[in-house]
Parts: structure tokens; sequence; C-alpha cells
């Protein structure tokens, strides 16, 4: 073989490789970001103490995957995430009751905010006890609203009061704070108007600080989403509650199987819909929704059944196109 010849079998090969490279790196650039190609920008979610683990836990494997995208998640409550929604602050607000229309979404339409509602969990909403609190194995909803009224204020101060069967136990109460969607949820099911309750509690929309309060008294009472109580059931009792068909405990199955009530509810994030149009905040949506029964399940949610996430996945799409 002529050198001339071996120069060019050479260059030939040297051009085959220079090829090769460039097909594989335009096949990796052109791979759709929300496909599995690497994503960058940030997320900002805030809302509801409830629905916060559920998004923390799906922003945590979501990063993993794409260490590029910063994904924050904010405790205001329902009603302070929405306020930061509608001013167009955040992204992603989680929410454990629906937007008021007559309030809230009013709003965001002043403001050109326009979003998605999609169911990501169910809650049952769980009354806790203190672990030396041996009196208490059920609650019906009658003595819920008892307990809870406003016309309790400063009067149902005692356990005996609440249960002659009881003992005269001093009875002290946490729950959640006026911002919360959990507060409106528990107040219009058990005091049958949305925001009616008495006001002498500890108030908060840290569900951590009602475990604290609650494990620290014997007497004390609180309520908040069941995964806290999953979270610190080595401290606290969950007490069944009779709506009238016999007492039932909270957890998942009573809770999908609608045997949990009225204390189980559906849990929800708005989309900003233009925020949809970037690719980091649409890729983590959808991971949530793809991955909605293992990330509910690793949060301890009450996952969506089937036709549940089939509605979320459609909506979506919608909001999407």
């Amino acid at each position: 073989m002529t050198k001339f010849r071996k120069r060019f079998v050479l260059f030939l090969g040297v051009l085959v490789l220079l090829a090769t490279a460039c097909g594989r790196e335009a096949e990796e650039n052109s791979t759709p970001a929300a496909s599995g190609g690497n994503l960058s920008g940030k997320v900002e979610v805030d809302g509801s103490s409830t629905v916060g683990p559920l998004v923390t836990a799906a922003a945590e494997q979501f990063q993993a995957e794409q260490p590029g995208v910063q994904v924050t998640v904010g405790i205001s409550g329902t009603g302070g995430g929405f306020e930061r929604f509608c001013a167009g602050e955040t992204d992603i607000s989680n929410a454990s009751r629906p937007i008021k229309d007559d309030e809230e979404a009013p709003i965001c339409q002043q403001n050109g905010v326009q979003y998605t509602e999609l169911q990501v969990a169910t809650d049952a909403l769980t009354v806790v006890t203190n672990k030396e609190n041996d009196w208490v194995d059920c609650l019906t909803t009658d003595q819920l609203k008892t307990i809870w009224e406003p016309a309790a204020e400063g009067k149902i101060t005692s356990w005996k009061q609440v249960d002659p069967s009881f003992p005269n136990e001093e009875l002290t109460l946490a729950g959640a704070g006026t911002d919360s969607g959990t507060f409106d949820y528990f107040t219009d099911e058990i005091n049958g108007e949305e925001g009616a309750s008495r006001s002498d509690y500890q108030a908060t929309e840290d569900d951590n600080t009602t475990v604290t309060f609650v494990s620290g008294e014997k007497g004390a009472l609180g309520y908040f989403g069941f995964s806290y109580f999953e979270e610190n059931q080595d401290t606290l009792n969950a007490v069944p509650i009779d709506s009238g068909n016999g007492c039932v405990s909270p957890s998942v199955e009573t809770a999908q199987a609608g045997e949990y009530t009225p204390l189980s509810r559906p849990l929800f994030i708005y989309v900003k819909n233009e925020s949809l149009q970037r690719p980091e905040v649409k890729a983590f949506v959808q991971y949530m929704l793809d991955n909605a029964q293992s990330i509910a399940e690793t949060a301890q949610f009450v996952p969506l059944n089937e036709e549940q996430l089939a509605e979320s996945m459609s909506r979506l799409e919608q909001a999407s196109a």
C-alpha cells in the first residue's frame, strides 16, 4: 500500500470517529428535557403544612435525578400559600382544601394567574392524644364538637365535661391555625361551619408544634394530617372516630375505602399554567404524578386510586398543551 493510500485510510478512520462522536453528542443534546435530559432552573412551592411533606419527598426524589433543578417548598398554610400564588410569587401552591371561589380565585383572576388544580393524594385527618391518655379509645363527632365548638371556649376545660366516664383531667388543645386548610376542613365537618372554632387553643401552621404540645401534656388533644401521626406514633395515640356507624381508625385502607368519615379528604397542588411552559416545572409535576403511589407511600400519605390519578394526568396534559 502506498504512503498516500495509508494516509487516506487513516484520514477516513479519523472522520468516522469524529462523525460517531458528533452523532452521539447530537443525540444527547436533542433528548427532550422532560424525558431525561439535563434540566436546570428553580421551582417555587408554598402552602399547606399537610401537603408539604408529600411535595418535599417528591422534590428530593426528583432532584436526585435532576440535580440542576432547585425545588423549594415553603409552609405558609393553605391560605398563605394561595396568597403568594395569586400574587405571582410561586409556581405551585400546596392545598389541603380547594381554592375559595369567593375569595382567593378572584385575586388570581385579577392578577392574571391562570392555574390547574391537581389532586395528588388523600388524607385521613387525625385526632391525637397523649400516650398516657388511657381513657379515650374512641370519640364521636358530637363529642368532638363539644370540645371544639365556639361555645366551648373557656367552659369545656376538663375531660369529664366531654363524657362523665372520663376522668377529671385538664383538657388542653392544639390544632391548625386559621390560615390552614386543615382548620377550614375540620371546623366545617365537625362544627358545621367553616372557621367556627373556640380560640383558646395552641393554634399553629406548623404541625410539628402540635406534636410537641400533645406529646408533652397528659390531657392534651390535637389534630393534623395523617402523615404527622405516622411519623410520631411512638409518642401519640390516634383516636378512632364514630360518625354514626361505629368507631373507625384513620389509616390508608379506611380512607381509600371511604370508611373514615368525615375526616378523610383530598389533597391538592395548584400549578400556574404559565409556569408549566418551563421544562423544569412541567417535568417536576409530571414526575409527581408518574410516581404518585411510591411518593405517597414514602411520605406516609394515602395514594390516589386509579380513577383519581387518571383525572389528574388528564388535567395536566390539557394544561400543558
